[in-house]
């Protein structure tokens, strides 16, 4: 399945990004830029929708912490959802603990925060 990734904004100062596909060293570019295009707009909170994602590769992993520098301390990501293969390669990496991760996306969890 090819990747795509579309970024989302709300009025309260959540990005959204939800992926679909395969993020692998030939797509993490275009997940760089979203992540960069979520930046701009100083979010609260970063927001990964992940259940449409079935593979990610380290190069989706790179991304991923080169969002959270690029986010800074003061911005949580949440990533909601995360399928069984990116959830095991973020989990053996320890990323996970750099992350909130939901089943669902929890409105309580997420923009009351």
């Amino acid at each position: 399945m090819a990747f795509s990734a579309t970024l989302e904004t709300t009025s309260n100062g959540i990005a959204k990004i939800s992926l679909f596909g395969e993020l692998d060293a030939s797509t993490a570019p275009d997940f760089k830029t979203k992540v960069e295009e979520a930046a701009a707009g100083n979010p609260k909170r970063l927001v990964l929708m992940m259940q449409e994602l079935e593979y990610m590769a380290s190069a989706g992993l790179r991304v991923l912490i080169f969002a959270k520098q690029k986010m800074g301390s003061s911005v949580d990501i949440y990533m909601v959802g995360t399928q069984e293969l990116p959830l095991d390669t973020i989990k053996k990496t320890g990323f996970d603990q750099s992350v909130y991760l939901l089943d669902e996306y929890d409105a309580a969890k997420i923009e009351n925060v």
